[in-house]
């Protein structure tokens, strides 16, 4: 494979046994699969050797044979490093891209309204946000750089701590049942509570049950309230004054900071330190390009900015 006149039937083969079938490796490269398939077949024939071994008639899957599984992984890093070997080219261009994929609460309550002084401090890199809300495979969807939420560990990336968060119960300024912006213990009751379900699949995340029956207000119902799957319209259905809502540290800084929602229970264990937190996440290999470098460190710098409270 001295010249590069096989990449493209390398590329084919990488797909098709990634998708194992040669119809969705053509949707990934945009042609057709009698195309992908008459690849494959090519560097078969200058290999001499078989890579697929093809299913029964008509289901159109296939199976890597045990000689193409030991070759992928090494095929896989080679293309890995070409992308990166095309994107240190591509840094110099005037006009160079970055890709972020960060969630759509985090994107509106945190990123968008600061990511104007990155973009004014490097005017020559162009941001292309995706607020896509599940896990994006960073080589196949092209992502450079991203924020997620969680432990800390996630296959393939890299992650360095961004930021940690608490957990506590904001409200509107003018809520109704507030009593000089505070809200007594007996009209906790009353409110409705507004529950966030954005993380579902975390059975240790504070749910306004267990954040009643650790601040000491076991005997007030988490039954019933207003359910909402995403933690930046738990916020502002809270300035709307529809309710009561726990808020994350993190996400609500900007709306505490700007009077649109206060802290209505100061008094007592109001406050939970979280074990979740905020990680800039990347491709090892991609910590040094200057792009990724630069809006790390960005990122990094606005974090410590930001005031989380601790316990």
């Amino acid at each position: 494979m001295a010249t590069p006149a096989y990449l493209n039937a390398l590329r084919a083969f990488e797909a098709s046994a990634r998708h194992g079938s040669f119809t969705a490796a053509a949707v990934e490269l945009n042609v057709t699969a009698a195309a992908v398939g008459q690849q494959v077949r090519n560097l078969e024939a200058w290999l001499g050797t078989t890579l697929f071994i093809r299913a029964g008639r008509g289901t159109g899957q296939l199976e890597a044979t045990a000689n193409a599984q030991l070759a992928l992984p090494d095929i896989r890093a080679a293309f890995d490093r070409l992308a990166i070997g095309v994107a240190r080219l591509k840094e110099a261009s005037a006009h160079t891209g970055l890709t972020v994929t960060v969630s759509p609460a985090f994107a509106s309550k945190w990123l968008v309204p600061r990511l104007e002084g990155f973009q004014k401090a490097h005017p020559d890199l162009d941001v292309q946000l995706d607020t896509d809300s599940r896990s994006l495979d960073f080589s196949l969807e092209r992502v450079d750089i991203g924020v997620r939420y969680g432990g800390g560990q996630w296959s393939g990336l890299a992650s360095e701590k961004l930021m940690g968060e608490s957990l506590f119960p904001v409200c509107a300024p003018d809520y109704p049942l507030l009593r000089n912006g505070q809200l007594a213990p007996d009209a906790l009751s009353r409110c409705t509570l507004i529950h966030d379900l954005s993380m579902p699949n975390d059975a240790a995340f504070p749910t306004w049950r267990s954040w009643l029956d650790r601040a000491g207000y076991r005997s007030v119902s988490a039954e019933h309230g207003l359910r909402i799957n995403n933690s930046a319209a738990v916020l502002q259905a809270a300035v709307e004054r529809q309710g009561l809502a726990l808020a994350r540290s993190v996400m609500v800084q900007d709306d505490l900071n700007a009077g649109r929602l206060i802290r209505p229970l100061l008094d007592g264990p109001s406050e939970w330190a979280l074990k979740q937190a905020y990680y800039i996440v990347y491709r090892p290999d991609h910590r040094e390009l200057t792009h990724v470098r630069v809006f790390r460190e960005w990122l990094l710098a606005e974090a410590g900015t930001v005031t989380v409270p601790t316990l």
